[in-house]
């Protein structure tokens, strides 16, 4: 029997794109959604109610606290996670088995604490570091989107310092220098 998570031999069907904070992985992913709409870009489901504009099944997969609990117990969901005390935030399995099942490309969008998980409970998937190009540049990206306070920035930052030293545990990396070509970058190790 074939590992589900590949094809034609052993090209990875799963992809886990994780980097520090600020390093620009969602706007890499977003922009490899809109060139390859084949790929299935996974969405997480969240016990936070949704924010004007967000579209369940879109942005999130919007549960309540006892259906959380449900795919936690029934082994439904890839990783999770606790955000800021408050919420939880998980990859819903199935979703990704069945994008694997089509043949398509499955991208995991994902914190690092998640693509630690991701490691324990679907081994197959390839990691994908995303390096911003130096740490002055990773802090200017950060204070340049505008959404944190000075305080939380720096919290920000002292996090994105120990993630940065996480990165060696990755199957590869990518340095987002220029979101075109990292975009191309990563075209070309998912094979697409």
């Amino acid at each position: 029997m074939s590992d589900p998570a590949t094809t034609a031999g052993s090209a990875p069907r799963v992809f886990v794109v994780s980097g520090p904070t600020a390093v620009g992985k969602g706007t890499v992913v977003a922009c490899l959604k809109r060139l390859h709409p084949e790929v299935f870009v996974s969405v997480s489901a969240t016990t936070r109610p949704p924010r004007p504009g967000e579209v369940e099944g879109v942005h999130y997969h919007f549960v309540d606290d006892v259906a959380f609990d449900d795919l936690v117990a029934h082994d439904g969901l890839l990783e999770w996670a606790v955000v800021h005390g408050r919420h939880r935030y998980g990859t819903p399995r199935a979703e990704v088995e069945r994008a694997v099942e089509q043949g398509r490309v499955v991208v995991l969008e994902i914190d690092l604490q998640g693509a630690e998980q991701v490691r324990r409970t679907y081994p197959q998937a390839c990691q994908v570091f995303i390096d911003p190009p130096d740490w002055d540049e990773l802090v200017r990206r950060l204070v340049g989107r505008g959404t944190e306070t000075p305080e939380q920035q720096a919290r920000r930052l002292e996090t994105a310092r120990r993630e940065l030293a996480l990165a060696e545990g990755f199957d590869h990396r990518v340095t987002n220098r220029e979101v075109d070509q990292t975009v191309a970058d990563l075209v070309g190790l998912f094979g697409l």
